[in-house]
């Protein structure tokens, strides 16, 4: 079976082809530019905007399964261009699998979409998905999820996975952001001892893989979310500072921040951003404290059940794996 992949070429979506072909698939990467890690995959490579709804419906010909991971991330842009990357272009992969007669479609959601701003603390599948957000992220991609899960029928088996906070060699968002915020030597966190889950970039590969199988195999699984993580809920700053030390930053203090002024602060940065309409991403906006403010770990015990997955690489091994990595010289020279 050939398998398309939405966003091949990111983060995750990398590590996915790359455990595709190593279990025996044809894989099919679909992104916005060329990713020559993905050549050392020996992917076929297709380049178009998930926004183009021809693009990729041509990309979607000839496979059967779609992992779907292209998505606008971040915590500050425009709202129009999350809906429509993330909304639209969800669209466009439902209209391509019905076109192209796919019967599997496995979704990369993200845990964002219960947040309301309040702890959540070994939350599972049963929280409801909020009715506000602080950020057209969340609602974007918590829109997208209702629509694939929405699709789910016999024809086309659907699932969702919300992997939480995925970090890695080669991360291009959480640890440069880290990074960045602690060349000072100093970073400032609102709740340093809230309990917080991440999930290694392997490990949140390996449950798309299983997610597929178990749509294929026929298992309790389609029409569901599932939250995915390392199930390993550490302290905020335990975590930050075993991530930066692996990066080779060492003697980093954290600075204690008030929730209520982190959150004041976010909103007012906001408010100068959009009056100013900078181009640049604020320090601190409502979504990052707010998320930085609150205890998020879950409860992923219904994944082990009906995915029959559960995460093969520990914390540790994979603070391990990041250290030794060549691209963090140039993390830290570019953070």
């Amino acid at each position: 079976m050939k398998i398309l992949v939405t966003g091949g070429g990111g983060f995750l979506g990398n590590a996915i082809c790359r455990d595709l072909r190593r279990a025996g698939y044809d894989v099919r990467s679909f992104q916005r530019s060329f990713a020559p890690r993905l050549s050392a995959h020996e992917v076929e490579i297709y380049s178009g905007d998930i926004r183009d709804k021809a693009a990729i419906t041509k990309a979607a010909q000839g496979c059967g399964a779609v992992i779907h991971t292209a998505a606008k991330a971040g915590v500050w842009g425009s709202a129009r261009d999350y809906f429509q990357t993330n909304v639209s272009g969800t669209e466009n992969v439902l209209a391509a699998c019905r076109e192209s007669g796919i019967g599997y479609l496995v979704h990369t959601s993200t845990p964002s979409v219960v947040h309301t701003g309040v702890d959540i603390a070994g939350g599972d599948e049963s929280l409801p998905i909020a009715d506000h957000f602080a950020a057209p992220y969340p609602a974007s991609k918590a829109e997208a999820e209702a629509m694939v899960l929405g699709a789910n029928c016999p024809a086309l088996k659907t699932v969702a996975l919300r992997p939480h906070l995925i970090w890695g060699p080669n991360d291009p968002h959480l640890l440069p952001r880290l990074i960045k915020r602690a060349k000072s030597g100093r970073i400032s966190l609102p709740a340093a001892d809230k309990l917080i889950d991440t999930v290694y970039v392997d490990n949140a590969s390996s449950a798309h893989l299983t997610a597929l199988e178990a749509l294929r195999s026929g298992r309790d699984c389609a029409g569901k979310p599932y939250f995915i993580t390392n199930g390993q809920p550490l302290m905020q700053g335990d975590i930050i500072i075993r991530l930066l030390r692996a990066a080779g930053l060492d003697n980093v203090q954290i600075r204690r921040l008030s929730p209520r002024v982190a959150r004041t602060i976010g909103a007012v940065l906001e408010t100068v951003w959009t009056v100013l309409r900078l181009s640049s991403e604020p320090a601190l906006t409502r979504f990052s404290a707010e998320q930085l403010s609150t205890a998020h770990w879950f409860d992923c015990s219904a994944a082990h059940r009906d995915l029959n997955w559960k995460p093969q690489l520990s914390i540790e091994q994979g603070l391990d794996m990041l250290k030794q990595s060549t691209a963090l010289p140039d993390l830290i020279r570019d953070g």
